[in-house]
């Protein structure tokens, strides 16, 4: 018979103990797949701070249901409620695209983001165009009343949130306004204000963004913030500042970030950040790579990690965090116009697994 002092037991039972707790973490932590039901939620993660939203399109939201079914509890139409999909030639309109979008929302009772009413870019020439001649003053304006509101009443019981205005500052140090967009050309500055109150009009109920890229680099964030300021001492319904999120590994600072949402909110207005991707590249890295380096993703986990954690400081200003897109294998910035190479800039990978940046935003909600 063998025996077992007492001191050697100890040990042994300590010793197992041990083993059983390590384990115990290993499978607790442990990453799982992204088909799995143990994978959690990120806008469960973040219920209790801010709604997680994604952009979808019309393709994604049978090819990536799954995720954004389980992810995301907003949506935003990644192009199909811009101008140039809801009215192509004047006066026929074509929602069936956006329609689908809201009833996928609907059926999982998903807020939608509506993105965008007036915005230079992806508008029809012809909006800018009447009998052969640049459009007055006066037309536009009735075009651009007219499309508003029969875009906003038509989604006023499923829409409660639209980028009203979209990129009207100038990147130029001498510009206030983009001076280059046919809205500002024809209707002049209050184009903006007059965008802001027809859509008000259109549904009071709505709250209402002016969205913007760079709108945290201090020189451009002085001027919206100023224009804000203007507008809202006028009496226009600004409810919100849609901060564009198209960052890299690199830029801009998390101080430049956190200022910008606190000078914002100083105005009594909603932020949300409105299309975060985190490229893999510093801005001024030119290379086209076939799959990203180990270093690259560790440093997009980092800074995924490190804005979601600023973003949970802020819960009482930011309302929402869009990103603007669902996994690796859609994303815009594969076809950046600068840019122009494969990027891999969101949470999951282009097999829809979870990535590393996915884990750390989960973390840093706990």
């Amino acid at each position: 018979m063998i025996t077992i002092n007492f001191k050697k037991r100890k040990f042994y039972l300590l010793t197992l103990l041990v083993l059983v707790f390590s384990l115990a973490l290993n499978i607790n932590t442990a990453p799982v797949q992204a088909g799995s039901d143990e994978l959690p939620s990120l806008h469960e993660a973040y219920s209790e701070y801010f709604s997680i939203g994604a952009a979808v399109n019309s393709s994604t939201i049978n090819t990536h249901r799954n995720l954004i079914e389980k992810h995301f509890n907003s949506l935003t139409a990644e192009n199909e409620m811009k101008f140039d999909h809801l009215q192509p030639r004047e006066g026929f309109f074509t929602f069936s695209r956006a329609d689908e979008i809201v009833k996928l929302a609907r059926e999982n009772n998903m807020k939608v983001r509506g993105h965008v009413l007036v915005w230079h870019s992806q508008t029809p020439d012809w909006v800018f165009v009447d009998k052969g001649k640049t459009a007055s003053r006066e037309v536009l304006l009735e075009r651009m009343e007219n499309h508003i509101k029969t875009v906003v009443e038509r989604y006023k019981d499923d829409v409660y949130a639209w980028d009203v205005v979209n990129e009207a500052i100038s990147d130029d140090g001498y510009q206030t306004h983009r001076e280059d967009s046919p809205w500002y050309q024809i209707i002049g500055e209050d184009y903006i204000a007059e965008a802001f109150r027809i859509a008000h009009e259109a549904d009071p109920e709505a709250r209402l963004f002016y969205n913007d890229y760079n709108a945290v680099q201090p020189q451009k964030m002085n001027k919206i913030y100023n224009m804000l300021k203007g507008l809202l001492e006028d009496g226009v319904p600004v409810h919100g500042i849609g901060i564009q999120g198209h960052w890299d590994i690199s830029s801009p600072s998390v101080i430049d970030i956190m200022q910008a949402i606190e000078k914002y909110a100083s105005l009594g207005l909603e932020v949300q950040i409105t299309e975060l991707d985190i490229s893999v590249f510093p801005w001024n890295d030119r290379r086209k790579l076939a799959e990203p380096t180990a270093e690259m993703l560790e440093k997009q986990n980092k800074r995924y990690q490190a804005l979601f954690n600023l973003f949970k400081r802020y819960q009482d200003e930011l309302t929402g965090v869009i990103l603007w897109g669902v996994a690796d294998d859609s994303t815009w910035k594969d076809n950046h116009p600068v840019q122009g190479r494969k990027d891999w800039p969101l949470l999951f990978d282009e097999d829809h697994q979870p990535k590393g940046a996915f884990w750390e935003v989960i973390q840093a909600a706990e």
